[in-house]
């Protein structure tokens, strides 16, 4: 690990003030960038402990939404009371994520931040064009079974590890940042980048930006929703396809839908007319997978991953008929 300056942040303003040397980083729960730097995958000449800022509460939001700090950690979201009943999907991929121990440390920002679990992105011996711009991606005729089906380029194919943010983009959260400009709000849609040319970029935070909070908003999608992984092993593993899926009904038909994948892609995927496909549709096998293949049009595979095609399309069947036997 490179030699780095620990700095505490005081306050939020003291944090973006710090942040404005190069090469400096955030810390909060740390659970995936200070492995990166053990690895020698990240380096900075700065961490910026930000866990003394006031960013770890839940609030209430007007009409039944939450505000959720940038500093509450995996767990406590998990269980908060409101989230377990208003967005049961979100509470669900966060116990679905890591484990116990992990879900204790890890915080919202920093859930949202993490970095792909690409094996050739972890090790320096391969090519990597998210780790070493203009060096090839060594998963492209690799070991790339874990690898994206949706969005990927030649520069390119890892995908988002998060569990949460599955949910969030199928819950069109917010995120409240600040930074050397001010504050600003990203939408969960435009938060994350597909890998294009250059890979090495994950979001489309500004240099210095700080994560403060998420916003989500109650929907009856949102209340009766539900999110499934599909992985090698029940826990501890990142999964090859996960479903954040919501829907209501009125009269036997879908009136309101949601579905996101994780698994696939360098960034949450969803497709919202694959979500229109549905509207009016009597809850039926037929209809639900009609709109998985939508959602998975253009779908590409790899050697040793086209199977996560079909799987995934399975899983969207799967989470919408598990909503459907809840009633």
């Amino acid at each position: 690990m490179n030699a780095f300056q620990y700095l505490r942040a005081v306050s939020v303003e003291d944090a973006v003030a710090k942040a404005a040397q190069a090469d400096s980083r955030y810390l909060a729960g740390g659970t995936n960038l200070v492995d990166l730097m053990k690895y020698g995958v990240e380096s900075s000449s700065a961490l910026i402990d930000i866990t003394d800022l006031p960013l770890n509460r839940i609030e209430s939001l007007p009409h039944g939404g939450l505000r959720i700090g940038a500093s509450v950690k995996n767990s406590d979201l998990a269980d908060h009371p409101q989230v377990v009943k208003e967005f049961p999907m979100l509470s669900q991929a966060l116990l679905n994520g890591a484990s116990p121990q992990l879900r204790n440390m890890a915080t919202t920002g920093g859930n949202l931040l993490q970095r792909t679990r690409c094996s050739y992105f972890y090790d320096a011996a391969f090519p990597c064009n998210k780790r070493a711009p203009g060096t090839g991606c060594s998963a492209l005729k690799g070991w790339n079974r874990q690898h994206a089906v949706l969005g990927q380029s030649d520069s390119c194919i890892a995908v988002h590890p998060s569990d949460m943010a599955v949910a969030m983009r199928a819950l069109d959260a917010v995120v409240n940042v600040t930074g050397p400009k001010g504050n600003r709000q990203i939408p969960i849609a435009d938060f994350h980048r597909l890998p294009g040319d250059h890979p090495e970029i994950d979001t489309n935070l500004a240099p210095g930006e700080l994560i403060l909070s998420v916003d989500v908003f109650p929907s009856a999608s949102a209340r009766h929703s539900t999110y499934l992984k599909v992985r090698d092993r029940q826990s501890y593993a990142f999964a090859l396809v996960s479903v954040a899926a919501g829907i209501d009904t009125r009269d036997g038909k879908v009136s309101e839908a949601r579905i996101a994948l994780g698994g696939v892609a360098a960034k949450p995927w969803r497709r919202q007319e694959a979500e229109h496909a549905l509207i009016g549709k009597p809850l039926s096998h037929n209809a639900y997978r009609s709109a998985a293949e939508i959602l998975l049009e253009g779908a590409k595979g790899y050697e040793y991953n086209s199977f996560k095609i079909e799987l995934a399309k399975r899983s969207v069947v799967r989470a919408l008929e598990t909503l459907e036997g809840q009633g």
